[in-house]
């Protein structure tokens, strides 16, 4: 006999997303990093010593996290710094990279994301799709107009693929001219052959334009973490209809 379904045991999720809320989940996080920027992208990491990616933005920014219920580990990350922390900032850690002189008019509302990252057992989409939904509800609390940060793609081809990309990207989804913005170290697009077959978009980069996002120029060249870092402006307002619905899972 088949039991009432209302009476069935229901089972835990396997994956879920919130903030952490104490340094232990911090930690966790900060070790997912290290292990997939500096174990699988071979990034040169101040904190190489201490086994963990850390910075002085960690300690103003808010973390979300992807965990998975059979392990306990914790397999997605993404560090989101508010306009009121970003204040207390010398700068916007993207600043590292871009002159962002055109953007000074909306950084009161601009909430920056960074440091985005997924366990290379769990890429199936799934944890990005709830980085994304626990994202939006981050957004929609912060009162915020406009998300913003770094999609690295990884230069270990020799920066094919990071080529190919932005070749992509640019025909449809530059930024207008009032939003542009300059890398200090542009990646040296005219050097690598992109005569191959398009690349595929990473699904990073990928939910970004689906929900509207913008690229705003040419990719910066970061030789620490041997990549190229496409630098996104979503105006919250753009998201609606069908790309709301993408953007929270």
């Amino acid at each position: 006999m088949l039991l009432n379904e209302s009476l069935a045991p229901r089972s835990k999720p396997r994956l879920s997303v919130r903030l952490a809320d104490n340094p232990q989940d911090i930690r966790r996080a900060q070790k997912l990093r290290f292990d997939v920027f500096a174990g699988e992208m071979g990034a040169r990491l101040g904190s190489s010593h201490l086994g963990i990616d850390c910075d002085d933005y960690d300690a103003l920014c808010d973390h979300l996290i992807v965990e998975d219920a059979t392990s306990g580990m914790v397999v997605g990350t993404y560090r989101m710094l508010p306009p009121a922390a970003a204040r207390r900032a010398p700068s916007l850690y993207s600043e590292h990279e871009f002159d962002l002189g055109r953007l000074a008019h909306v950084r009161d509302r601009l909430l920056e994301v960074g440091r985005s990252c997924v366990h290379q057992d769990f890429r199936s989409g799934a944890v990005i799709a709830l980085l994304w939904a626990g994202l939006a509800d981050y957004v929609q609390q912060q009162g915020c107009d406009y998300l913003a940060g770094c999609a690295s793609v990884s230069l270990a081809d020799g920066g094919h693929q990071a080529v190919s990309l932005y070749r992509q990207i640019e025909a449809k989804h530059l930024a207008p001219a009032e939003w542009r913005v300059t890398p200090h170290l542009a990646l040296p697009l005219d050097r690598v052959r992109d005569d191959a077959a398009p690349a595929p978009l990473p699904p990073l980069i990928k939910g970004y334009l689906r929900a509207g996002a913008f690229v705003c120029g040419e990719p910066a060249w970061d030789p620490d973490f041997n990549c190229a870092d496409f630098f996104m402006l979503l105006p919250m307002d753009r998201l609606n209809g069908r790309h709301n619905r993408h953007f929270v899972g």
